[in-house]
């Protein structure tokens, strides 16, 4: 039980923040907010360690809560796409008991931002996934197919690498169907082919990649995608990310001069 000067400097600790969110949402533009923001939610094992759960499923489920903060967030500021990296291709191969756990708590995702209406698409290898949890993945992208407001992309069973033999795979059965010789394709084959071919296909590229755990490296996420993407790395594991964080993120990449390699 907190004595009455520990709830004090709570309080005013708690006041603090939310004048500092304030004060950052204020100094935002609508015209520098990120129309694609890409998300590495890491850190959910460490953070159940840290906090002394023997079982790292309490953290992929706390941090599995946290999303539906984030994205109230990405509405309340303007962000069109969200595209969030749950499990990796990398991650398929963790002791079995984990990943059978996490597949249970993405799938519970998956139905509750159908049912919360989000606009839900799987980005991923779906082949590399059990049935079921392809089937519940397809099946929340079929139901919300049509409706409005952000897009929010699920990365599930996700690689870059992947993601880019199966857009130069899908091309070239794409164009065997039509006749094309390979001859015929190299003489035209240009960037904008195979960009036509990856999961995210017809969306903006991210804007704004974000990974929280405190490690700055992409890992594989959106390897062709984020060519121009501005980087954001914050020190909070996943289910430690605050409001102030993700504004802190915007409010850098407001700042940022993109040249977008020119």
């Amino acid at each position: 039980m907190l004595n009455s000067a520990e709830g004090m400097r709570m309080r005013i600790r708690d006041l603090a923040y939310r004048l500092y969110e304030r004060r950052l949402e204020s100094s935002l533009s609508q015209d520098s907010i990120p129309r694609h923001v890409g998300v590495i939610v890491d850190g959910n094992r460490r953070w159940a360690r840290s906090a002394g759960f023997a079982d790292v499923s309490e953290g992929h489920s706390k941090g599995a809560d946290h999303i539906f903060e984030l994205l109230g967030w990405c509405r309340q500021a303007g962000v069109e796409v969200v595209t969030l990296w749950l499990l990796s291709t990398d991650n398929l191969f963790r002791p079995a008991d984990e990943v059978e756990a996490l597949l249970r708590i993405i799938e519970r995702t998956v139905r509750e931002l159908a049912a919360q209406g989000w606009h839900v698409k799987p980005v991923g290898a779906l082949d590399l996934l059990p049935a079921e949890t392809a089937e519940v993945l397809k099946a929340a992208a079929e139901a919300t197919v049509d409706n409005p407001g952000p897009l929010v992309n699920v990365a599930v069973g996700y690689g870059g690498r992947r993601e880019i033999a199966d857009a130069v795979r899908a091309l070239l059965h794409d164009h065997a169907t039509k006749g094309t010789t390979i001859e015929e394709l190299a003489e035209i084959l240009d960037v904008e082919h195979i960009a036509d071919h990856l999961y995210t296909a017809g969306q903006p590229d991210p804007d704004l990649v974000i990974r929280t755990s405190g490690e700055q490296r992409l890992g594989g996420f959106l390897l062709w995608q984020s060519v121009h993407s501005e980087f954001y790395f914050c020190d909070a594991f996943w289910p430690n990310f605050r409001r102030v964080d993700f504004l802190r993120a915007l409010r850098s990449y407001a700042a940022r001069q993109r040249r977008l390699g020119r």
